[in-house]
């Protein structure tokens, strides 16, 4: 199917994922940086990783910069992927197997672009 609307589609499903957890971030400040300072990373880089999850989910629904971004997550999902889910039990062992997936869409984004209907494609008119 090559309609306009199935990669506009694709990038809100691949987003909506970072925005809610971006948010989420912001709601469980101290409880994020906590958890992350337990599995070994310094909770001062946890605005970093709001900035790219909602800045990237974001940038990912308009359609702006989607190539770098789209490789930027699939970095951060491979990261998040190997630092927080490498645990032996089976959840873990599917939340690992859900950041490549999604690592794999990004990488599929960064390949193609974003699709007719972006900001990508507008600016590319002008």
């Amino acid at each position: 199917m090559n309609h306009p609307l199935v990669p506009l589609l694709g990038r809100i499903l691949l987003a909506a994922i970072f925005i809610l957890s971006g948010f989420g971030k912001i709601t469980a400040y101290a409880g994020t940086q906590g958890y992350m300072e337990h599995m070994g990373l310094p909770g001062s880089m946890l605005p970093l990783v709001i900035l790219l999850e909602l800045g990237g989910g974001i940038l990912l629904v308009l359609g702006y910069f989607t190539r770098w971004t789209a490789l930027a997550l699939a970095l951060f999902s491979i990261a998040t992927a190997l630092i927080f889910h490498s645990g032996g039990d089976q959840t873990q062992q599917i939340m690992f197997l859900k950041n490549l997936a999604m690592a794999g869409g990004f990488l599929m984004l960064m390949a193609h672009g974003a699709g007719p209907w972006s900001l990508d494609a507008k600016r590319q008119k002008d």
